[in-house]
């Protein structure tokens, strides 16, 4: 038995409910029963055969609605949540407003877009990055946290009300721990784990310390904590919307893109485009009155 959730961004009606009915009874899905987990915005259609069709069929067919695809059964309710922090867990890319105090933000903001795109090498594209900020005031990294860093919409709701069910939560970003760790803080997770921008006499170098969090670095954290909390791969979740988080994406249990690039929105297996964070809650099969507080 699998699941298809339907989370609108406005409103999800009963003729929307029907026509997805309808759709995965034409792609031979044999879908059964339905039944709303907030009425008016979240629903689920349960259906027997061929996930993949159904996916297809779904997807990108009904405007300002997300879809979830995935097997029924209790391990819905992820035990493990693994997330990226830039453009995912707050609304910007640190590094790019970094630029911006130095003068710079154009130039580097290009480099990032092609890196998140897949086009060039994670690692090299930072160091090439962080280098252009080699003398910028580490005065500016407290003052991009508080003039430009916002949590995005739902990550709290997300993060706490996983975890006040016993998940792990766990922020991974191939930014800096100078801003993950008050993110990881003021959203709820339990660890962080970021590259260091190394600082002399006040000033970036220019450089970051060795190894640089990478995709692989992410796909191994994610192994490791299902590891040791002897949780199977179905009962994982994570979440981000780079070409570096792919590989920990198509690893877990549940591997969603969060209004990503197009390679990364391809191959997870959901991707979030209308809605915010609590999309990933109501994949989950969790209504809104069980949330805990944003």
């Amino acid at each position: 038995m699998f699941i298809a959730t339907l989370i609108a961004s406005d409103r999800l009606s009963e003729g929307d409910f029907s026509a997805a009915m309808d759709r995965l009874a034409g792609a031979g899905c044999a879908p059964s029963v339905r039944q709303w987990i907030d009425e008016g915005v979240a629903g689920d259609i349960r259906f027997m055969v061929n996930p993949h069709a159904a996916r297809l069929n779904l997807e990108l067919a009904f405007p300002g609605i997300d879809i979830a695809v995935q097997p029924d059964g209790p391990d819905r309710r992820k035990r493990l949540i693994v997330a990226d922090m830039d453009s995912t867990m707050i609304t910007v890319e640190c590094i790019d407003e970094l630029a911006d105090y130095a003068g710079i933000k154009p130039q580097i903001a290009e480099v990032t877009e092609r890196a998140m795109r897949g086009e060039l090498d994670f690692a090299e594209a930072l160091d090439a990055r962080v280098a252009l900020l080699a003398g910028l005031s580490e005065s500016a990294i407290e003052q991009c946290l508080a003039e430009r860093v916002r949590i995005m919409p739902g990550a709290q709701q997300l993060v706490r009300t996983m975890r006040g069910w016993g998940a792990t939560a766990i922020l991974i970003s191939g930014g800096f721990t100078r801003f993950a760790g008050p993110v990881a803080e003021r959203i709820g997770f339990n660890r962080m784990i970021a590259n260091e921008l190394l600082i002399a006499d006040g000033k970036l170098t220019g450089a970051v310390a060795k190894p640089i969090v990478d995709s692989a670095t992410k796909e191994a954290t994610l192994a490791a904590a299902t590891a040791e909390l002897g949780l199977k791969p179905e009962q994982t979740l994570a979440v981000g919307d780079g070409a570096n988080d792919l590989a920990m994406i198509k690893r877990a249990g549940l591997g969603v893109a969060y209004h990503a690039k197009p390679v990364v929105a391809a191959a997870a297996q959901m991707r979030v485009d209308a809605g915010d964070l609590t999309a990933l809650l109501y994949a989950q099969g969790v209504s809104r009155w069980e949330w805990a507080a944003g």
